[in-house]
């Protein structure tokens, strides 16, 4: 929503917090209590279908967990914060409505190693003695967290959401109402061509490159996970390497989201409009020789982080057609090449000599300006 120079967006922060042993306890409670109440809830959801045709909603399920908590065999569902086990059915059927939209695959049961979430939410007649930006937060049954501020955020949460990751470090994160001011006009354009050898190339000859997170881990990795498969599964030697897998997993994944935002975040400051291709991304990783390679670049994420910042900054993103023949045909004169990935060099006869992916960039920038009847410069 747009009010003069100034947008007024939802912006995530996210807070690496370090909780006292106390709230460790009370923490793996609540995970475990909202874990039970999804898989339970999953069940009689899936059960219900399967035999009876039936479907439950989330009012359905609330009423079923307020009857569970009367009896004695459940009363341990009262330890945890009502708001969070609330929270947990309301994600469900979001799932539900997900799954049906043909938006995301159907539900799955959580685990206990894996990723484990709560949300709370914030009472905003009392907020200001339980929040305050940069200073302290304080949830209920948890009290004040020790958290990490590595920046003030602007506004006044109403939900938090805890995390703690597959590799045992604990975060909050939560949303606020902020003023986004658009970045100044270039009046420049440009064409990116994504790929793997370089995650992104520009039509004004930019090569991004591609730092290959996966492969520079993977031989750590490869032998961390041998490891951990020789060992008894449980046992406390078993946990310890976990938690060692997990950490090289969540170092891949978080270096190779610095890159791209970093990325994007320098193509959005230097451009106005930026033109892409519409990737067919899951279909991509179907392919058994790239596939590793694909999902190391993030071609998605650097898509979704542009989009997301564009529209945050006042700048536009223009979707070509996956279909566009950018890669075999000739900037200079149009013609069309066989273009097989070993070949790097674009040659045609017109005398045009070109890296294949800068040609290609070229050609999508040509394409999402056709008919748009602004002047944009097309090189630095």
């Amino acid at each position: 929503m747009w009010f003069n120079d100034y947008m007024i967006q939802q912006k995530a922060y996210k807070f690496r917090f370090y909780p006292t042993r106390d709230q460790i306890e009370q923490l793996n409670r609540e995970f475990g209590h909202a874990r039970f109440v999804w898989n339970h809830a999953l069940g009689l959801r899936s059960k219900a279908y399967r035999r009876r045709g039936e479907s439950i909603n989330y009012v359905g399920l609330s009423k079923h967990f307020t009857h569970l908590k009367k009896q004695t065999a459940f009363a341990w569902l009262k330890d945890a914060t009502a708001s969070c086990l609330t929270q947990k059915l309301i994600d469900l059927d979001k799932a539900f409505k997900g799954f049906f939209q043909g938006q995301a695959d159907y539900p799955r049961f959580k685990k206990k190693q894996h990723r484990q979430a709560v949300r709370y939410q914030l009472d905003q007649r009392i907020v200001a003695s339980n929040y305050r930006a940069g200073e302290f937060l304080k949830l209920p049954k948890l009290g004040a967290l020790a958290i990490k501020w590595s920046q003030v955020p602007a506004g006044t949460p109403k939900m938090v959401t805890v995390t703690k990751t597959a590799a045992g470090r604990y975060f909050v994160t939560f949303m606020c109402e902020v003023e986004i001011q658009p970045l100044e006009k270039t009046n420049r354009a440009v064409g990116i061509d994504v790929g793997i050898k370089d995650v992104a190339v520009t039509s004004d000859g930019f090569f991004a490159g591609a730092p290959k997170y996966s492969y520079r881990h993977h031989r750590k990795l490869k032998r961390a996970q041998r490891t951990l498969a020789r060992m008894q599964k449980g046992s406390n030697h078993w946990r310890r390497q976990r938690l060692k897998v997990a950490r090289l997993h969540e170092k891949i994944a978080n270096s190779r989201q610095d890159f791209l935002h970093k990325l994007t975040t320098w193509l959005i400051r230097r451009y106005d409009i930026l033109c892409l291709e519409d990737l067919n991304v899951a279909g991509m990783l179907k392919n058994r020789r790239l596939a590793r390679a694909i999902a190391d670049v993030g071609l998605h994420k650097l898509k979704t982080y542009l989009e997301y910042k564009a529209q945050w900054y006042g700048r536009e993103i223009r979707i070509i057609d996956r279909w566009f023949p950018s890669t075999k045909t000739c900037s200079a004169c149009g013609k069309q090449h066989a273009m097989p990935l070993h070949k790097r060099v674009m040659k045609c006869d017109c005398g045009l000599e070109m890296d294949r992916d800068q040609n290609a960039a070229i050609n999508i920038l040509t394409a999402g300006l056709a008919g748009c009847g602004a002047t944009y410069p097309q090189a630095a």
